[in-house]
């Protein structure tokens, strides 16, 4: 397969600069991928046809708008867009529309991004699955939370995409579909304009096809100068953490982490195992607290006014599982998050980036459920810098990816590392 929708951003841009590509047929090429595939995929919950050609004729007309100049992105449908509906993935919102952009889309207009669409969420960003199937195979779940985002950029819909994480929902999905993930540390991207989910812990996230592209995101989506990836000095130190949880991996997933570890120890990195601090062993439980006691408070005015249009699933972990949790235990739970950061971070003396699994292994079969968000929690609850990169094939044929984990606020560091990684398995 060939044509502009199977561009990077990188490419994209840099043709359009050169006058040898339009903003114009990038848009009309991802429309025709839609129209041919997203019968299957359903990654979109809303897709403005005419307004995203009405915007790259305007572009090609000039002058050059920035970073992403003609570059179409689908942003989650839990992110306000002030000229398209944003349903936060809930029948309550079916008619919305905000009066605004989120932060992360009004930068990303502002540096000549051309908003394709809204891409389909998970009820209010948690558990309740929406309609995007897994585009490698329409029986296996693409992950959530951020499943039309991961899925519309795996198949060629669209070249870069937003989604949030709360748990794993930007990881994860991306490990599932076969792309990039990014999740940077928390709060480097702005979430004005984003319905809240665990304000401790919400990030919002990018997905592309190729590290240099997230990179350019990144530059894009934070108002920064952008940096592209830099090449290592010297190879990376790099521990390999199987957390507390290995029992629950997959063979595929323990396979594609000492696969990895052993070609990059090949290639010169120095490999260790990954001394976990006391601290971190039960933090899984940590963030599924902080998650549960803000559920009532995030959906306080939904629970009230339109309780039976909430899913059983929404009722009963979130609001339920939230009414349970004290004051007491909500604090403790902060508190452990805070001792564990300052933990992990000491263990940065003696290495460089963390080498873990993003996902138990390949997507699994079933549309109920988005899979098993135990090796995102603990390093969103951390507020670490995490990056997926697609490695090799499970048993199915499905991706799996590997995940690379941050100093936090090192996001720029992480992505160097990566682009190392990337080069090393190749």
């Amino acid at each position: 397969m060939s044509g502009p929708n199977t561009l990077t951003a990188t490419e994209i841009a840099k043709q359009i600069d050169a006058g040898t590509l339009t903003a114009e047929a990038v848009i009309r090429a991802h429309l025709e991928r839609i129209d041919k595939r997203d019968a299957d995929v359903l990654a979109w919950s809303h897709l403005a046809r005419e307004a995203a050609l009405e915007r790259a004729r305007l572009l090609d007309r000039g002058p050059r708008k920035g970073l992403l100049h003609g570059v179409p992105i689908g942003v989650k449908d839990i992110i306000d867009s002030f000229d398209q509906p944003t349903g936060y993935g809930s029948p309550i919102y079916k008619t919305h529309h905000p009066l605004a952009d989120a932060a992360t889309v009004a930068f990303a207009r502002d540096a000549g991004a051309i908003l394709l669409g809204k891409t389909v969420t998970t009820e209010f960003a948690n558990r309740h699955p929406g309609k995007t199937r897994n585009p490698h195979n329409p029986a296996h779940t693409p992950g959530g939370s951020s499943s039309g985002s991961a899925a519309a950029v795996a198949d060629w819909q669209v070249v870069l995409a937003t989604g949030t994480q709360t748990g794993g929902s930007v990881i994860r999905p991306a490990a599932f579909c076969g792309v990039y993930g990014y999740k940077p540390s928390f709060g480097h991207f702005p979430v004005a304009g984003m319905k809240a989910n665990t304000e401790w812990l919400d990030t919002i996230g990018a997905y592309a096809r190729s590290l240099d592209d997230i990179a350019l995101f990144r530059a894009a989506l934070m108002a920064i100068p952008h940096r592209p990836i830099a090449k290592l000095d010297t190879p990376p130190r790099i521990a390999v953490c199987f957390t507390p949880h290995k029992d629950e991996l997959q063979p595929e997933g323990i396979a594609a982490i000492e696969s990895a570890a052993a070609k990059l120890a090949k290639a010169g990195a120095k490999v260790s195992e990954y001394v976990m601090p006391q601290e971190m062993v039960t933090m899984r439980e940590g963030q599924r607290t902080l998650s549960a006691f803000e559920g009532p408070r995030a959906a306080a005015d939904e629970a009230r006014r339109f309780y039976e249009l909430l899913s059983k699933s929404f009722q009963e972990d979130k609001l339920a599982a939230g009414a349970k949790i004290d004051y007491a235990t909500w604090v403790a739970a902060r508190k452990l998050g805070e001792r564990g950061r300052a933990a992990v971070d000491a263990t940065f003396s003696d290495i460089d980036v963390i080498l873990t699994a993003p996902a138990p292994g390949e997507a699994p079969l079933g549309l109920e459920r988005t899979g098993n968000a135990t090796f995102n929690l603990l390093w969103t609850y951390l507020w670490m810098p995490c990056v997926t990169l697609p490695f090799s094939r499970g048993p199915a044929g499905l991706p799996v990816g590997i995940q690379l984990v941050g100093r936090q606020h090192e996001d720029a560091t992480l992505l160097d590392i990566a682009g190392w990684v990337k080069g090393a398995l190749q």
